[in-house]
């Protein structure tokens, strides 16, 4: 009984306890501009971004000088940045996840 105690209990712990991992981005824009947008607008902002780097990844590369390919790489840098802040998202701790999978091995 004390081992499914434990186990509980380790699981809650990791359930409630999340860490945001994450690389330090660069955003040259203020956020705050961003949230201020409809949806329409972000809708309309997502697809323009897609648009150029879909823009990027068929462009040859070979021709570029090193300073280009720092910009471009720059740009997409800053262009998945936001992309983060428009597209929102649903994040899950690695304990939710465990106990997520756990509860699905007891249902079935």
């Amino acid at each position: 009984m004390k081992k499914k105690v434990y186990l509980l209990s380790t699981a809650l712990v990791l359930a409630f306890s999340t860490t945001q991992l994450s690389a330090a981005t660069v955003i040259t824009e203020p956020i705050a501009k961003e949230v201020s947008l409809t949806d329409a607008q972000k809708e309309a902002k997502l697809e323009a971004i897609k648009a150029r780097v879909e823009e990027i990844k068929a462009m040859d590369k070979s021709q570029l000088s090193k300073e280009q390919k720092q910009e471009v790489k720059a740009e997409l840098k800053t262009m998945k940045a936001q992309a983060r802040a428009l597209g929102g998202g649903i994040y899950l701790s690695v304990g939710a996840i465990i106990i997520i999978i756990l509860v699905l091995i007891l249902i079935l």
